[in-house]
């Protein structure tokens, strides 16, 4: 994919893997990058930081707000060719607490994988019509193998890496390249609820993980694995049990020092 002249939108834009990749994406050529994101004081931050991002506040968990940003996107900057999807939280949770609401458990599969599939099926007809475009799914290593801790989440990814992988398979005669980026951890805010649990000093630099991030983009990789999440993935084929019960008993041993 031709990184230089092309309009890119990426979603959860304002921290992280999402901000990174538009301040470098910049520096690629990029002739225009818009970012979403939930918190208007954030985007307003960056919009008086980096005024050469716009920036547009937009929930991908609410349908009638992914219809608005497509309608004023598309109106805005109909040269539009690539969309990254990176919106997504992360949290800590125990199947056993009766506290958490049927609204609420389910949080992460509604941005993280919902989310995509309705950005997808929105921008997806306007996609089409470019001569050259792509979209880029952000899943993660744990796509691969699921963090006990988290199991609503590793579900989500899971299903973002199927989604992707049948989305490539659809759309495979036509102009659209179909990407997936699968982060392992990264020194990002969403790691924040798992400070004590895991050994951050393993976490990925972001800077890193968006050169590579991008590299695998313009070459048109398919899947992009950066360093532990290829490990995963193929653990995952070798010995996918054994590896989880590790990350399990990994874990359990953290939260008895602690």
């Amino acid at each position: 994919m031709d990184i230089k002249n092309s309009t890119i939108l990426i979603t959860g834009g304002t921290s992280g893997i999402g901000l990174e990749l538009a301040k470098q994406l910049l520096t690629q050529g990029a002739s225009t990058l818009i970012i979403t994101g939930r918190d208007a004081d954030r985007l307003s931050k960056i919009q008086t930081e980096l005024p050469q991002i716009y920036t547009i506040q937009s929930d991908v968990s609410k349908p009638e707000d992914i219809r608005n940003l497509y309608t004023f996107v598309t109106k805005q900057f109909p040269t539009l060719n690539m969309i990254i999807n990176n919106a997504g939280i992360m949290r800590n949770l125990d199947v056993r607490d009766a506290s958490l609401s049927l609204e609420t458990i389910t949080a992460e599969i509604d941005i993280n994988l919902s989310g995509i599939i309705r950005m997808v099926h929105q921008f997806l007809p306007h996609l089409l019509t470019k001569p050259s475009a792509a979209i880029v799914n952000v899943s993660s290593g744990l796509a691969f193998i699921p963090f006990p801790v988290s199991p609503i989440y590793s579900a989500a990814k899971a299903g973002v890496h199927a989604y992707t992988q049948v989305l490539r398979l659809q759309l495979k005669e036509t102009n659209v390249e179909v990407i997936e980026l699968a982060p392992p951890a990264t020194d990002t805010p969403l790691g924040d609820p798992f400070k004590g649990l895991v050994d951050s000093g393993m976490n990925m630099i972001t800077d890193k993980l968006v050169k590579l991030a991008i590299k695998g983009i313009m070459n048109g990789t398919s899947e992009i694995k950066p360093g532990l999440a290829k490990v995963l993935k193929a653990m995952s084929r070798i010995a996918p049990n054994i590896t989880l019960n590790m990350l399990d008993s990994s874990i359990q041993k953290a939260k008895a020092r602690n």
